[in-house]
């Protein structure tokens, strides 16, 4: 058996075993749930304005973002997110929700293995990448900032 007719058969084979997806109802499904997803962060945003005017569209933001995260938090971890997930697919991945499902379930994931070893540390495999990034590259932004 020559490489090419392996490589068919074993083709063949795994398209056989892959699941099969249906794109468009799972492409809308995303759409839809990612939509409202933004659609609540919308709705927190202009809720957190009508209760406290005085602040800022910088504090607001950062605000809606911590509510979400809570929120996202509090579902994985009463397992409701993954629910929805499963559901939506990628509408809740885009989302800031994905990257806080993403590290609240490392953490209720490795719980048993203590807090420091288990907890936080695989908390932070997961969010350790990210928020390196975000520090260095704000950091030379800011670099940037102070000789222009």
């Amino acid at each position: 058996m020559n490489k090419e007719e392996r490589n068919k058969k074993y083709l063949a084979y795994v398209s056989s075993k892959s699941p099969k997806t249906r794109e468009w109802p799972t492409l809308f499904y995303a759409f839809v749930i990612g939509g409202l997803i933004c659609c609540f962060g919308q709705l927190v945003n202009d809720t957190l304005q009508m209760w406290f005017p005085a602040m800022t569209e910088t504090e607001l933001g950062a605000w809606t973002l911590i509510v979400i995260i809570f929120i996202t938090c509090v579902l994985t971890g009463i397992g409701v997110f993954d629910d929805i997930a499963r559901f939506a697919g990628a509408g809740t991945i885009i989302p800031i929700t994905g990257f806080a499902n993403s590290i609240c379930s490392s953490a209720i994931e490795f719980r048993r293995e203590g807090i420091i070893f288990g907890m936080c540390a695989k908390m932070f495999t997961v969010a350790g990448p990210v928020i390196v990034c975000a520090v260095v590259s704000s950091t030379l932004v800011g670099i940037v900032y102070l000789l222009i």
